[in-house]
């Protein structure tokens, strides 16, 4: 699989039409953009005032894209995805619901420790500690029963982003900006659980019954800390508190999905590791596999890459250092 473009459509008036295999973008006193359908990962529509064809839809879920409608505040509303996702799709579906508790509460296990030890690595990159999220990581036990992901979330945020924030779903400020990298990251991974031929309203932890993306809720948790990361940075960045109007920093936002990161022993764009990860939790529900392929560390700088290129190409017999993040 290939990297998948990700496209944010922001300028009034746009409509999206399809012509030869591709998406065109026309937008009032600009020349028409043609992009090819099937390099569209993600489509981002945030204009109240676009207009669709019916054929480009069809033709976005066709090529497996995820086609993302933004509010009047900027903020995901909805996403559309395709439902004839994979050729072993009903066998996998009964595979899932079939699946015992002890498998889920692997599962969820998996996801909670990696989260935290994510928030440990991102709290220790801008602070120097990581508040003990490291160890507090290590003891999360089948299920989480002690909701050790409650008690990390209440050292990691006032460390992250001061004494007197609080995480808000409704807040601006930096919430704002935490809610939209959530969304589109949390739209990217049902798309990732789609493809994999799983239920993305059958969690392993998440229920809520209005929820149709209780899977996906699960998958993202150890994504959120990239968000995160990112979100942290573009505050530190400048004067004027950056907010959702900027069509500037939606787009930074929107990059981390381009972001190489470490899943196991691969460097992956984020996008790409989503699927990895997916597909390693199918593995674990419909397989009963043990363990889940899921992200460590920070996003890879370009040094990094070089020195990890550097490092593969050298000969077998050479003992390479461990790449740092």
């Amino acid at each position: 699989m290939t990297l998948s473009r990700i496209l944010e459509i922001a300028t009034p008036g746009t409509r999206l039409s399809t012509a030869l295999d591709q998406l065109v973008i026309a937008r009032p006193g600009e020349p028409d953009v043609r992009v090819p359908i099937e390099d569209i990962g993600v489509l981002v529509v945030d204009d109240a005032r676009a207009s669709y064809t019916h054929a480009a839809l069809v033709a976005l879920l066709e090529a497996g894209a995820t086609v993302v409608a933004s509010g009047r505040d900027h903020l995901p509303l909805g996403l559309l995805l395709p439902l004839d996702a994979h050729h072993v799709q009903t066998e996998r579906h009964r595979a899932q619901v079939e699946a015992g508790a002890p498998a889920r509460k692997r599962a969820w296990q998996a996801l909670v420790r990696a989260k935290i030890a994510q928030q440990g690595i991102v709290l220790a990159h801008f602070t120097g500690q990581d508040a003990g999220l490291a160890e507090m990581a290590r003891r999360v036990r089948s299920g989480d029963p002690d909701n050790l992901e409650a008690q990390a979330a209440q050292r990691y945020w006032p460390r992250l982003l001061g004494t007197g924030f609080r995480r808000d779903r409704e807040a601006e400020g930096a919430n704002a900006l935490l809610n939209y990298g959530y969304a589109v990251v949390r739209a990217a991974t049902a798309r990732a659980v789609v493809a994999t031929g799983l239920i993305p309203s059958l969690g392993v932890f998440h229920k809520r019954r209005s929820n149709p993306f209780c899977l996906a809720d699960d998958l993202v948790e150890p994504y959120r800390p990239f968000v995160d990361w990112r979100v942290r940075r573009v505050l530190g960045e400048g004067a004027d508190p950056p907010t959702l109007d900027d069509r500037a920093t939606r787009a930074t936002l929107l990059s981390v999905l381009k972001e190489t990161v470490r899943v196991g022993a691969r460097r992956l764009p984020l996008l790409l590791a989503l699927h990895a990860s997916a597909a390693s939790l199918r593995r674990a529900l419909c397989e009963g596999t043990r363990g889940l392929d899921l992200p460590t560390g920070l996003p890879l700088a370009a040094e990094d890459l070089a020195s990890d290129d550097a490092e593969e190409a050298a000969p077998e017999e050479a003992a390479p250092e461990e790449p740092t993040s």
